[in-house]
């Protein structure tokens, strides 16, 4: 979309529930997001408009919790993510993530099942939240998914029963490499979003290991295979 277009979406996205910071995050990092890349964004009917949602996505770069707040707004939903709790040790950093209501996550503690109860809660109460089971960056050299994920997706997916829907972003990588300290900004990049169909998780109910496993390889098989559909259809560029 052009970035007139981009300015203007801005002011037709959801504001209620935001939390004064968060909103204010988003309202500051929205225009220079516009700016300095050109955003596409398709698919945005898959995300239901109302109730618990799951949203699963690939992870590239520091860009992308930008990239996907914007497209998930865009799309009338006000996105929850799961982060490490030391970001809440940061000012004003941690003030946003309060602000938004967004989900603490204590790694490799017994603390960590707080997150997952958080996630549930969260979900149970209408909310839409945003995972990356992959628990940090692709580290494949082409940028598919890794094939060592967390299995919380899928434990928070069959408990909740809510709708998993993949969404898939390609392109923010070029924009802030996993190595970079800023973002490259010319050539201007290109940063593209999709969702697809719900998956269908009806037939795995419980939470035995094999249940678990087999909701956690069919929901990044999901993902897996529409980022390939938009990784054809995206024209090969620096």
């Amino acid at each position: 979309m052009s970035t007139l277009r981009a300015l203007a979406l801005q002011f037709r996205t959801p504001r209620r529930g935001r939390g004064f910071w968060y909103s204010v995050a988003i309202d500051v990092i929205w225009p220079l997001m516009a700016l300095v890349t050109r955003l596409r964004f398709r698919g945005a009917d898959k995300l239901p408009k109302t109730g618990g949602v799951v949203l699963v996505s690939n992870h590239l770069s520091f860009a992308d919790p930008v990239t996907l707040t914007a497209y998930t707004l865009a799309a009338g939903r006000i996105p929850r993510y799961l982060a490490k709790a030391s970001l809440w040790r940061i000012p004003l950093v941690g003030r946003v993530l309060n602000g938004g209501h967004h989900i603490a996550v204590e790694r490799n503690t017994a603390q960590a099942r707080h997150a997952y109860l958080g996630a549930v809660k969260a979900i149970e109460s209408g909310e839409c939240v945003i995972f990356f089971p992959e628990a940090g960056f692709s580290d494949d050299e082409d940028f598919w998914p890794s094939r060592r994920v967390k299995s919380g997706v899928a434990r928070v997916a069959l408990e909740t029963g809510a709708p998993v829907v993949p969404v898939v972003n390609w392109g923010t990588h070029r924009l802030l490499p996993t190595t970079a300290k800023f973002p490259r900004l010319f050539p201007r990049k290109t940063v593209d979003i999709i969702a697809g169909d719900p998956v269908d998780l009806s037939d795995l109910v419980g939470t035995e290991r094999e249940t678990i496993d087999a909701a956690t390889k069919r929901i990044m098989q999901a993902v897996t295979d529409l980022l390939a559909t938009l990784r054809a259809e995206t024209p090969p560029t620096r």
